[in-house]
């Protein structure tokens, strides 16, 4: 299974942005919002470093 595609170059590195840009790109992508709602609860128990990670664990970042 592929991941979907995360464009954050060039953008705003407010965490909250990045999950905001996430959200829409996991829906895009099809995920349930069972899924949706498990990644943003664990984005959201850590710190920046943290919601990056998963990002780059669910996503491709570019």
């Amino acid at each position: 299974m592929s991941k979907p595609e995360l464009r954050l170059i060039g953008e705003d590195g407010n965490v909250f942005f990045i999950l905001g840009k996430a959200v829409r790109e996991a829906k895009r992508a099809g995920w349930s919002k069972e899924k949706i709602k498990a990644f943003q609860e664990e984005a959201m128990s850590g710190d920046y470093d943290h919601v990056l990670q998963l990002c780059m664990e669910h996503f491709e970042v570019v």
